[in-house]
């Protein structure tokens, strides 16, 4: 499974500290990742991850170019609701096109946890 990796800086620590939690399910899939979220990821966990631009560079239209062409399978995106965002438009298309192509999408940690949850095999100890 191809998955992507997004956080917005107030969530960065959240999203490195779900992925040491589910480290053993991440290490089995490709990952995909923001700029600063993916170096952030692999600086604490050591899980490769093909990193983009960061988000307001472009790098949430990246991974929503791949989403659109159907090489991404499911996105958590830890999101700071509370705080504005400059490039809230492309955060906006990015959910959009999840939306059109049916992509699970998690932005924040309960709802993440269940995506992995529910796409792990049992008897394979991937959680």
């Amino acid at each position: 499974m191809k998955i992507a990796l997004i956080s917005h800086n107030k969530k960065k620590k959240d999203i490195i500290e779900f992925a040491r939690q589910y480290r053993a399910f991440l290490e089995q899939h490709d990952l995909f990742a923001t700029g600063t979220t993916g170096r952030m990821i692999m600086e604490q966990t050591d899980l490769p991850i093909h990193a983009f631009k960061s988000g307001p560079l472009g790098g949430d239209q990246e991974i929503g170019a791949k989403v659109a062409g159907g090489e991404i399978d499911m996105v958590i995106f830890f999101r700071d609701p509370l705080t504005a965002q400059p490039h809230e438009p492309d955060i906006n298309a990015l959910l959009r096109l999840c939306d059109v192509y049916e992509i699970p999408l998690a932005t924040n940690k309960n709802t993440a946890a269940l995506l992995i949850i529910g796409s792990c095999t049992k008897g394979e100890g991937l959680c």
